[in-house]
């Protein structure tokens, strides 16, 4: 696991280099053709992608420019990727779901949290190619699809529910995987041709994947469209209502789990029970980092806090994690890189990492300000990116933090208070506005 992993990093995707859905792995874009597989291909060297055709690929003969062609085959990639949906979810139902309940693999409870409300997700999306495929005129052409998607789109406000159960459901999917019979089975499902040698999680993520593409479709059907067309009017409402619908699934999804890994703590003294963790709406990331003892923490970062943990088992397998250090609380970080070759910690922070040969690599400092030294943590990240992203989100949990201070000791001061208290406020906030550049996810 590596930090910063949002749901809305699937939006980082090229527009130009779209793909059909379910096939990322592929580096084809989706306007070449994918030959078909043989009904004799050993399961094991099942292709994770799906056989692809243009919209070109479909029509006869068309008179339509080229801006238009590629109108058209997005619009029918937005197609084929909702049926394409549809056929994975109702085969997760058909070939995992009502076999593992049938054959008592898992409990109908465990089931219910693991698929969550996917089953009801099928029906909205049924409803969407429904709809595509009615605007299709006698050419196999779309017209004006932006109305459609705008009456469409608020039915996806039932992702809320859906994405903010996902992070309980691959938790328990993880533990029960430690169980012969479903490790088993979980095996001969994805060896099986029908899997495309996807994994279970990769079948229950596809809704979450479809979700954030939405967006990059509508951009790239609005960069085709021309300007006299009836589209060009609402296409623009489409993209802003489907990127606030996005973004409140992201916002809920964040806050869901930031409290199961709240949940999920445990302490080895109440003093460690900062009040900053509870507080905590949202994660800006978590992950394994190594420290100066060679140790590997599973460390988080939350909205005021960070905690570094030591995973462990709970009852009956779940996984918890005890509180390693006293948190430290955001405003109080002092955030210190450390260049590559640097011991950062003297030799033992070298011989954990290195065994005393090499350089030490990707790590950084954090302390509290105002602390014993016993606060200070050298971490160690395992590779460049993943450490850049600590970087990022350290500086960005920093600046937050201490603006969210100041700004309520600021506002904590009455309307006949001396002026001057407030030029100490705005000097305490601008002192450390100096990395708000980094901010940005």
């Amino acid at each position: 696991m590596f930090p910063a992993v949002f749901c809305q990093d699937d939006e980082e995707e090229e527009e130009g280099e779209l793909v059909s859905d379910h096939m990322k792995d592929s580096e084809e874009p989706s306007n070449k053709r994918v030959k078909p597989v043989a009904n004799d291909v050993l399961a094991s060297s099942f292709p994770r992608r799906r056989n692809s055709q243009c919209w070109s690929d479909t029509v006869e003969s068309h008179d339509l420019t080229a801006k238009e062609i590629k109108r058209q085959e997005v619009i029918y990639e937005l197609t084929q990727g909702e049926r394409q949906l549809i056929e994975d979810l109702s085969l997760v139902k058909k070939v995992y779901y009502e076999p593992m309940l049938k054959l008592d693999i898992m409990t109908e409870s465990e089931l219910g949290q693991i698929f969550g409300t996917l089953d009801s997700l099928i029906p909205l999306h049924e409803d969407l190619l429904s709809r595509l495929e009615r605007l299709k005129g006698s050419e196999k052409t779309v017209g004006e699809v932006g109305p459609t998607l705008m009456n469409w789109f608020p039915c996806l406000e039932a992702y809320v529910t859906y994405c903010c159960n996902q992070v309980g459901a691959k938790a328990l999917l993880d533990q029960k995987k430690q169980e012969k019979r479903v490790e088993h089975f979980l095996r001969l499902c994805q060896e099986s041709s029908f899997s495309r040698k996807l994994d279970l999680w990769n079948f229950l993520d596809l809704p979450r994947s479809r979700l954030v593409k939405y967006p990059l479709l509508l951009k790239e059907i609005q960069k085709c469209t021309p300007p006299d067309h009836p589209d060009e009017d609402t296409l623009p409402d489409a993209l802003e209502l489907i990127q606030s619908i996005v973004a409140e699934v992201n916002k809920k999804t964040g806050e869901a789990e930031c409290q199961f890994y709240r949940r999920g703590l445990t302490y080895l003294e109440e003093s460690q029970r900062a009040p900053e963790i509870q507080q905590s709406r949202f994660l800006y990331c978590h992950g394994e980092l190594k420290n100066n003892k060679g140790q590997r923490l599973h460390v988080f970062l939350f909205e005021l806090a960070m905690v570094l943990t030591r995973p462990g088992e709970g009852r009956e397998g779940a996984q918890v994690f005890q509180v390693y250090r006293q948190p430290l609380p955001n405003a109080l970080l002092n955030l210190e890189e450390i260049p590559d070759g640097e011991a950062g910690g003297g030799s033992t922070f070298r011989g954990a990492f290195t065994g005393g040969n090499d350089k030490v690599k990707n790590c950084f400092r954090v302390s509290s300000r105002g602390r014993p030294k016993a606060h200070s943590h050298s971490l160690q990240a395992n590779d460049s990116f993943s450490k850049q992203q600590w970087i990022t989100c350290l500086r960005q949990a920093i600046v937050q933090s201490r603006d969210r201070t100041a700004q309520t000791s600021q506002s904590q001061l009455s309307p006949h208070s001396d002026p001057a208290l407030y030029h100490m406020a705005e000097l305490s906030l601008s002192s450390d506005t100096e990395m708000a550049d980094h901010t940005s996810r």
